[in-house]
């Protein structure tokens, strides 16, 4: 459960930083469409410091007998959670407004 909520916050602050750079930059007169791969992009390289540094704290209890399951499951699940991030989350995000944005032209 401890290991859920560190993913959690992980991924969802993570997640928010980017669409929040997404929306400043749509304000700042990007396209939508170059603002989500420029926000990706350059989000890119501190989501994966953080996933890192992430990673790195939870080698060290991987050789503790009580700790190794949590350990494992942070190991894989910030790859993952990684993953998800940088691909997932834009491409959803992209796909709803897109959809909105559409709908308020037509």
């Amino acid at each position: 459960m401890i290991g859920m909520i560190a993913l959690a916050g992980i991924i969802v602050r993570n997640s928010i930083l980017l669409v929040d750079f997404i929306n400043l930059e749509v304000a700042r007169g990007v396209p939508f469409q170059e603002a989500v791969i420029g926000s990706s992009a350059v989000r890119a390289k501190p989501i994966i410091l953080t996933a890192l540094a992430a990673l790195l704290g939870a080698l060290f209890i991987l050789d503790d007998p009580i700790f190794n399951g949590l350990a494992i499951s942070l190991l894989f699940g910030i790859l993952v959670s990684t993953l998800l991030t940088l691909v997932v989350i834009p491409v959803l995000y992209y796909a709803v407004r897109r959809q909105r944005l559409e709908r308020a032209d037509g």
